[in-house]
């Protein structure tokens, strides 16, 4: 027996077996969710912490935006530090590392710290996340027991967002915007503790840190990211753009040729010759753009155009989370059967369908009457989606670059986020703007000469007006919320290639070499 397996290990293949392996999963699917949902969990609370660091409108994006990136721009080097150093130990160190950050966070007096500590926790998140979902790998047997415990990590995933907005509902309206933070602190602790008990440590594979194709990789993403964010703000011509841009290529192109040099690389190109592990990251790129516009633009509409409270917002996404679970779990279920392209093209098609009802909110669209059954459709849709895309992108992938390929698939995730909604929010900005010059001489017309001082002075048009340019905006940006969704659609109909038979063949490369024999 392996000196830290736990003692209900089998003390033969290194899985986890008996009562330990429900606490193994449960240690796993905690540091996912938590990691997860602390993308959206401060949403809700950036007026309260706009106001309380002083922060202006346009910085404050990056409080979000320090986390998605340094989160997504290092889970590949995160991904590669489980397999060479051990999963256990990294995934404890990273998971520390973040309840660490979290801390800083909360204690935060000024928008330099918090922007710091925010991403000081997107790189616990890039140490724990890809390490967590390669555990899975080193914890549990291919068939079943792997397929719940994928669909598991892939149900929290997927729910996360969800979760944390509620979750940061209630913090903001019954404590303080710093507990979105401090939350964070004892569960950390407390999934380091179980950790060292109930996880099994993998076999360490000796090799070299990519430090050059890390730094090549996040600076790329950093860039590009930037250069749709300054897009939406100062226009497509402004040379800060372009420049950004221009620097995504240069370095992203570097990253590619270092990768392909490097003998150890972080993201081993030959991955990308397995079509289905392909369209998988293709369509996990499609997804996660248009999830993050999704919860994004919804918390403005429920709060903003319907007048809920931050509490009210957050239970208003509550269903999504049941929904997700329920289609999570069902594929889990059926997946054996009828393998996993039915329910990616399935999901994806039910994604897109939601956004497109979507596109028709306006000032008078009610939560129960237009939000909640689109918004419903769009969750089954992920739930479907996500298990079949976790499995595919870890086949036929040996133990030894398990982290790796899990890492990218979390950076897809990641990284396709914060495009998706830099994207968006660049069609955001431009349908508004648009909406405001036909809202403006209508508003002038009939404002008295109070609303007429306040829009003088703030440039911004009071109820009905100013919902009206918000919602034309909103809808515009879910028109192309749902074409990216149909595209990872089309991808999944078209790229991918697999059938339930080949199930067994695309876990072998996991199998103990005793079962392979």
């Amino acid at each position: 027996m392996h000196p830290n397996a736990s003692p209900s290990s089998n003390g033969t293949d290194g899985k986890v077996h008996g009562s330990g392996n429900g606490l193994a999963l449960f240690v796993i699917a905690s540091c996912q969710l938590m990691v997860v949902l602390d993308i959206t969990i401060v949403n809700i609370a950036l007026p309260h912490i706009q106001t309380a660091l002083n922060f202006s409108t346009e910085s404050l994006s990056w409080v979000v935006n320090a986390y998605t990136l340094a989160f997504g721009g290092l889970l590949l080097l995160g991904g590669r530090t489980g397999d060479i150093l051990g999963r256990k130990r990294v995934f404890i160190f990273g998971v520390l590392l973040f309840g660490l950050a979290s801390l800083l966070g909360g204690l935060a007096q000024n928008e330099g710290q918090l922007m710091a500590a925010r991403a000081l926790q997107g790189v616990g998140g890039a140490i724990a996340s890809p390490t967590s979902l390669a555990l899975i790998t080193t914890t549990f047997r291919e068939g079943p027991a792997r397929n719940r415990a994928f669909g598991v990590f892939a149900g929290v995933s997927a729910a996360g967002g969800a979760i944390g907005l509620l979750a940061g509902g209630i913090l903001v309206e019954w404590l303080d915007w710093r507990w979105v933070l401090f939350v964070n602190v004892p569960i950390a602790i407390v999934i380091a503790l179980l950790a060292v008990k109930v996880l099994h440590e993998s076999e360490r594979h000796p090799g070299h840190f990519d430090f050059a194709g890390a730094l090549l990789s996040t600076l790329g993403m950093v860039s590009l990211v930037y250069g749709f964010i300054r897009a939406s703000q100062e226009g497509w011509r402004d040379p800060v753009t372009l420049g950004s841009f221009g620097a995504a290529v240069v370095l992203l192109t570097l990253f590619i040729l270092n990768e392909r040099r490097s003998p150890q690389p972080i993201t081993p190109l030959h991955m990308f010759a397995d079509r289905n592990r392909s369209g998988t990251y293709g369509i996990m790129l499609m997804l996660a753009c248009a999830i993050f516009g999704m919860f994004f633009f919804l918390t403005l509409f429920v709060q903003i155009v319907l007048g809920f409270s931050p509490i009210q917002a957050g239970l208003a996404f509550l269903p999504v989370s049941a929904v997700i679970a329920v289609g999570a779990g069902l594929t889990a279920k059926l997946l054996p059967r009828f393998g996993p392209k039915p329910f990616m093209v399935t999901g994806a098609l039910s994604s897109a369908a939601g956004l497109a009802w979507l596109t028709q909110v306006d000032i008078h669209s009610t939560y129960l009457g237009s939000i909640l059954g689109p918004m419903l459709l769009f969750a089954l849709g992920m739930g479907l989606q996500f298990v079949s895309l976790t499995l595919m992108a870890l086949s036929n992938v040996t133990d030894r670059e398990s982290g790796a390929a899990s890492g990218l698939l979390n950076t897809m995730q990641q990284v396709g986020g914060s495009l998706g909604l830099s994207i968006l929010v660049t069609v955001y900005g431009t349908a508004s703007r648009n909406e405001a010059k036909e809202q403006v001489p209508a508003f002038l017309s009939t404002a008295s000469p109070i609303q007429k001082a306040f829009f003088a002075r703030t440039g911004q048009l009071p109820k009905p007006w100013g919902d009206q340019v918000l919602t034309s905006g909103i809808s515009s940006a879910f028109v192309v919320a749902s074409l990216f969704t149909l595209v990872g659609a089309l991808i999944a109909l078209f790229v991918i290639q697999v059938r339930p038979s080949d199930l067994e063949r695309l876990q072998g490369n996991h199998r103990p070499a005793a079962d392979r024999a």
